[in-house]
């Protein structure tokens, strides 16, 4: 069957899209099962009865099946080259404006259900814990070429995902209501040292 053919007509249409929905629910069972860098793609197509082709022609790859899974309000895959791309010294103020806009316009979801239950659910540690620090922090470390990088993406993991409970979660004043430009002015020199600075 052709691309065209499976997009042609509402009842291939609801066939592609339930095949997209079990790729969404075998893709959350797997990465929690599994972790991030284990679970392969064909594992989790053949969870889902659909060919592994189908990862790449309905989501581009793990990363993106990773993202659209977890419905983390923003792709890190296509907004990090352009963070990445200004001034290493202040990539920490842009990564946390990039955060509170995020967090603050998606007013909960999955994603924020998966911070809340991270705290007794290992699965839902290990998704969260995984997708802040390979998909997002050990990629800024990468690009960055600096020292340490195991111990800066777990550092840097620390900060965004303590600010996102305190501040999102737990709601502690005046942090939950403090405007972007207060967060971001206290808050990003710590990121920005964990990125860039000496650990001695």
């Amino acid at each position: 069957m052709s691309s065209s053919d499976e997009r042609s007509g509402p009842g291939k249409q609801r066939s592609g899209n339930d095949a997209g929905q079990r790729l969404l629910a075998a893709a959350r069972a797997t990465f929690a099962e599994l972790g991030y860098e284990s679970a392969t793609v064909r594992t989790i197509a053949a969870r889902a009865g659909v060919d592994p082709a189908m990862v790449n022609h309905r989501f581009g790859g793990k990363e993106h099946l990773f993202t659209a899974a977890m419905a983390i309000p923003v792709d890190p895959a296509e907004v990090l080259p352009g963070l990445l791309g200004g001034d290493p010294q202040q990539l920490a103020e842009r990564l946390l404006r990039l955060f509170l806009e995020v967090w603050d316009g998606a007013g909960g979801g999955r994603f924020a259900a998966l911070v809340r239950s991270a705290s007794s659910n290992e699965s839902a540690a290990r998704m969260l814990r995984e997708f802040v620090q390979d998909v997002v922090f050990r990629r800024v470390t990468e690009h960055l070429g600096v020292d340490h990088p195991e111990l800066r993406t777990a550092l840097c993991a620390t900060q965004v995902v303590g600010l996102g409970m305190a501040r999102y979660i737990v709601r502690l004043e005046p942090l939950a209501s403090a405007d972007h430009d207060t967060v971001v002015r206290t808050v990003a020199p710590n990121l920005q040292h964990y990125l860039t600075g000496d650990l001695g």
